[in-house]
């Protein structure tokens, strides 16, 4: 069994986070949510899994976040870059970098051991592997939830805020991604930007999967969805509307 290295990316945007200052924090992964603070949901389903070596967390605020965490070993608590795709580029280009990698982010409140281990146990063998969920899925299972969607032959399907870097080929992705990162939450633009295989996926001529297997082709690395079982791992906390609707749910769990 191949076990990762997690990156949990608990960052803040720049000049300050307004859906922070909402709840009276000053960083989105200290917002409270199910009577704690939310960075701890996913680092304790990522402690708990066992496809999971050591667990980084990311932040510009060390100092805010660090005096939350638990008291136990398996983690560490780290600076991170600006944005996203530098903070990945910094870690992937170090000296000593250790792959696998798994992304995933403080928001991702929902997140579990069984999204975890299903993720992982299907990311093995590629460069990289990205968790969706499907339109259908959930909308059976949460009606009232919005979500970006991309229409593909055959589907739509949104993130589920998990990677896999199972390579340092995985870094031509990333530089892509830094490209389009001001509009990350668009999928279309980073499909334009990958040119005839990425237009043809949202022209609908090509499945998920034959998308995917094009966009590899043209960067040089192989790439992979993961289609979740559970619908939930496309909910992260985003938004008032996200925070309610997760907030409902963990009440429920009670």
């Amino acid at each position: 069994m191949i076990r990762y290295n997690a990156l949990l990316l608990a960052g803040s945007r720049p000049g300050g986070d307004p859906f922070a200052a909402r709840y009276g924090v000053r960083a989105k992964a200290l917002i409270p949510l199910g009577g704690e603070p939310m960075v701890l949901r996913p680092l304790r389903a990522l402690l708990a899994s066992d496809r999971v070596e050591s667990v980084r967390i990311l932040t510009q605020d060390p100092e805010l976040i660090a005096p939350v965490l638990p008291d136990r070993p398996g983690w560490s608590v780290e600076p991170s870059s600006g944005t996203i795709a530098e903070t990945l580029e910094g870690i992937c280009r170090a000296d000593g970098a250790r792959w696998p990698l798994l992304v995933t982010t403080a928001d991702h409140a929902l997140l579990d051991v069984g999204m975890i281990d299903q993720f992982c146990a299907e990311a093995e063998g590629v460069d990289l592997a990205i968790g969706v969920v499907t339109r259908s899925a959930l909308q059976k299972r949460l009606p009232q939830s919005r979500r970006t969607w991309i229409g593909l032959r055959g589907g739509h399907y949104t993130g589920a805020n998990l990677f896999a870097f199972g390579s340092p080929k995985a870094m031509k992705a990333v530089e892509l991604w830094r490209e389009v990162e001001q509009d990350r939450k668009k999928g279309w633009r980073l499909l334009l930007a990958l040119g005839w295989p990425g237009l043809l996926g949202l022209l609908r001529l090509r499945t998920l999967d034959q998308t995917l297997s094009a966009m590899g082709r043209k960067l040089g690395l192989t790439l992979r969805a993961v289609r979740h079982d559970d619908p939930l791992a496309a909910v992260d906390v985003d938004k008032p509307q996200d925070y309610d609707l997760v907030s409902a749910i963990l009440e429920r769990w009670a």
